[in-house]
C-alpha cells in the first residue's frame, strides 16, 4: 500500500471546513482536520479482525517525521500480533494507580495492592472474630514489626527471606515467642491474599522452621506451705492502694488467670449468691467461681470505691480501663518476690498443687482452673457436675490459706463432708 503521500506544505496549507476531512499518508496514518481547525493524527489498523484507529498526537506539537515514525513503530507491533493500543491502556491504569496511591498516601493509607492494604483488610475481616484487645495487639505486631519492612511492598513481591528479615532480630534477641507469632500473622494475612486473588503463595510458610521452638517454660510458683504462709504475710502487709491490695489479697483466694482478675467486672459478681460469673475469652466460656467468706469481704471492702464503675479493679489513670496488667507482678516485685519465684499466674499452679495434694477431685480443681473441655455441652455440665464441691473447696481453700498466714502448724487440710 502506498504510503508517504503528504507534503509538509499540504499539512501546512490545509483549513478546516464545514465537515471533520482526511489528509491520508497511506498505510493507515492520515491526519484529521476537525471544523474547530485541530488536526489530529490518527493511525488505522486490523487486529484479530477488528478495525481499531490509535491516536498518534496533535500537530504541529507532532510533526509528519514523528507521526510516520509512530506509525511505523504500531505497524511493527501489528506485524507481530501485538495490539499498539494494548502499551497505552497499560500505562494509563499504571498513571492512574499511581496518581490514586500519591492520594492514599497523603491520606496515610496503603497504596493499593501493597502488603499493608491486603493485611489491613484481613484484620478488618478478622476484628468481630477476638476481643478488643488481642486485636489490638494483632494490628500493634504488624506496625511495629511489619509494615515499616515490607508494608508498601506489592503483595505479591514479598519472598521468604523479606520474611525472615522480619523475624531475625527477634531470635536473635531471645523474643522467640514473638517471632513464631508475627510469622503466624504474616503467614495468615498471606491466606486471605492467596483467597482474594492478591497473590498465589505464602511466603511464610517456608519460613516457620526457620525460628527456633521456644522452650516451654513454667510460671514460677510457690507450693511449700511454710513459704506460701510467708507469701500471705506479705500479701497482707503490702502497702498500696486499696484497689491494688484487694486485687492482691483476692488473687490467690480465686486462682483465676491474672488478667481475668484484673477485668472483674461489677455487673457478674452477685454477693449475695457469693458468686463471680465472667465469660473467660480464652475458653470462650461463661465460667462460675464461687467466693469464699474471705473473698466477699474483699470485694464488700472495695465497692465503696469502685463500685459505680464498671471494674472492680479499675486503672489509677482514671481513664475507664481495668487496672493494668503489670500491676500484681510490681506489687510482688516490690514484696521481694523475683519472676523466677512467683508470678501472678503461680497462684494457680500454687492452688492446683496443693489442692491436689489435700485430695480433692482433680476434675472439680479443672473446672476451677476453667480447664474446660472444647465440647460446650460437655463443659456447661461439668461446671454443674463440680459446682457443690467446688464451693466447699474453695471456702476450705482460703481457711487454708489463712490458717498459713497465722502462721498455724502445717498440717494437710481434708476436704469435708
Amino acid at each position: 500500500m502506498a504510503k508517504e503521500l503528504l507534503k509538509p506544505v499540504t499539512i501546512s496549507n490545509a483549513k478546516p471546513g464545514d465537515k471533520d476531512k482526511r489528509l491520508n499518508d497511506g498505510d493507515g496514518l492520515y491526519l484529521l482536520i476537525k471544523t474547530t481547525g485541530a488536526k489530529w493524527w490518527r493511525f488505522d489498523y486490523t487486529v484479530e479482525s477488528k478495525r481499531k484507529t490509535l491516536s498518534l498526537g496533535t500537530f504541529p506539537t507532532t510533526g509528519l517525521a514523528d507521526a510516520r515514525r509512530k506509525a511505523d513503530e504500531a505497524r511493527v507491533k501489528v506485524a507481530n500480533g501485538v495490539d499498539p493500543s494494548d502499551g497505552r491502556k497499560e500505562i494509563k491504569a499504571a498513571k492512574q494507580i499511581e496518581a490514586e496511591n500519591q492520594k492514599r498516601i497523603d491520606a496515610g493509607l496503603p497504596v493499593l495492592n501493597s502488603f499493608e492494604h491486603v493485611a489491613r483488610d484481613w484484620l478488618a475481616s478478622i476484628e468481630h472474630t477476638v476481643i478488643d484487645n488481642t486485636h489490638q495487639k494483632k494490628v500493634g505486631n504488624f506496625e511495629k514489626h511489619v509494615f515499616p519492612a515490607i508494608g508498601r511492598m506489592g503483595i505479591s513481591a514479598v519472598k521468604s527471606p523479606h520474611v525472615f528479615e522480619i523475624v531475625k532480630p527477634l531470635i536473635e534477641a531471645g523474643k522467640l515467642e514473638t517471632a513464631h507469632r508475627v510469622r503466624s500473622e504474616i503467614s495468615a494475612a498471606f491466606a486471605y491474599a492467596i483467597a482474594h486473588g492478591f497473590t498465589d503463595y505464602d511466603p511464610a510458610q517456608a519460613v516457620a522452621k526457620q525460628i527456633p521452638a521456644k522452650k516451654v517454660k513454667h510460671r514460677a510458683a510457690l507450693t511449700d506451705p511454710k513459704e506460701v504462709g510467708q507469701l500471705m504475710r506479705c500479701i497482707d502487709g503490702y502497702q498500696g492502694t486499696l484497689v491494688v491490695q484487694c486485687a492482691l489479697k483476692i488473687s490467690p483466694l480465686l486462682f483465676q488467670r491474672p488478667g481475668e482478675i484484673r477485668q472483674m467486672e461489677w455487673k457478674d459478681v452477685d454477693l449475695a449468691a457469693r458468686e463471680w460469673r465472667p465469660f473467660i475469652t480464652k475458653t470462650s466460656a461463661l465460667h462460675l467461681v464461687p467466693l469464699s467468706a474471705q473473698a466477699v469481704a474483699i470485694l464488700e471492702s472495695v465497692k465503696p470505691l469502685t463500685g459505680s464503675g464498671r471494674y472492680v479493679f479499675p486503672s489509677s489513670r482514671g481513664d475507664h480501663r481495668p487496672m493494668s496488667e503489670n500491676t500484681i507482678r510490681t506489687a510482688l516485685l516490690t514484696m521481694g518476690y523475683e519472676g523466677d519465684t512467683m508470678t501472678a499466674h503461680g497462684f494457680r499452679g500454687m492452688a492446683s498443687t496443693l489442692l491436689n495434694e489435700q485430695g480433692w477431685s482433680p476434675d472439680a480443681i479443672e473446672r476451677q482452673l476453667c480447664h474446660m473441655p472444647k465440647d460446650q455441652v460437655r463443659a456447661a455440665y461439668n461446671r454443674a457436675q463440680y459446682l457443690d464441691e467446688r464451693r466447699r473447696m474453695m471456702q476450705a481453700w482460703a481457711d487454708y490459706l489463712d490458717a498459713l498466714k497465722n502462721g498455724a502448724e502445717i498440717i494437710p487440710f481434708r476436704k469435708s463432708g
